[in-house]
């Protein structure tokens, strides 16, 4: 699996966080990682972004942006406002390829979710996949409301001929209400793939050192981690 695509049902689903927790599992497991976000909004040319922040949690990963604007949207809206060229999912997938060849794993997070647009012609994430031959992990969120649009991108991977090797809660709460508890049988159940991981609610707060030691206990084998599916159900499932 040389490179991962990441991407969410959404936003403020805990991407970034689960992008961090993934490389930095990997690089626990001695792996070389670069981290590539695809399209950077909301930030502006002197701040840090998704992948820095990615790399500030997780530790000595390359970091690299395709491109960003601005403004905090869509990256194809944010680009036409901008006046600028939009990211192509061609650029997207030449810049992962490269980084491939240079590293163990390389994470290219989206903006957004699936089918968020790059630019005016409808370019995606899930192209800059199928470009790729790439698998796309997905972050969902936990509570209720997150059965819909999981099944919907799990729906249109599978249309695209896609592979989803799994889903990662990105952000459980500390005290898991019924439906997050129910969620825990559904997601699979909907998505037709396996839950590889569960990330605590306010994991990015903690310190560096903090998360790099926690995070492979947030993430299952498939994704360098130990996180077990059953047991994590069985202590919190309904």
């Amino acid at each position: 699996m040389p490179v991962l695509v990441i991407t969410g049902t959404g936003t403020e689903v805990g991407k970034t966080v689960v992008t961090a927790a993934v490389a930095a599992a990997a690089l626990a497991g001695g792996r070389t990682v670069a981290v590539l976000k695809a399209a950077q909004t909301g930030v502006g040319p002197d701040e840090a972004g998704d992948a820095q922040e990615v790399a500030r949690l997780a530790g000595t990963a390359t970091v690299a942006e395709v491109a960003r604007f601005p403004e905090p949207l869509a990256p194809g809206t944010a680009a036409r406002r901008a006046g600028r060229t939009p990211v192509r999912p061609e650029e997207v997938a030449e810049a992962a390829a490269k980084l491939a060849t240079e590293h163990d794993l390389v994470l290219v997070e989206g903006a957004g979710g699936l089918l968020v647009r790059f630019d005016a012609e409808g370019g995606t994430l899930a192209d800059v996949a199928g470009l790729l031959g790439a698998p796309v992990l997905l972050v969902t969120s936990a509570g209720l409301g997150t059965l819909n649009t999981t099944e919907l991108t799990a729906r249109e991977l599978r249309s695209r001929g896609l592979e989803l090797p799994g889903l990662v809660i990105g952000s459980w709460p500390g005290a898991p209400d019924l439906a997050a508890r129910c969620n825990l049988a559904d997601l699979p159940d909907v998505s037709g793939a396996p839950l590889l991981g569960a990330v605590p609610a306010g994991a990015g707060s903690l310190s560096p050192a903090a998360f790099r030691s926690a995070a492979p206990h947030w993430l299952a084998p498939p994704l360098d981690g130990t996180w077990d599916a059953d047991a994590f159900g069985d202590r919190h499932g309904p």
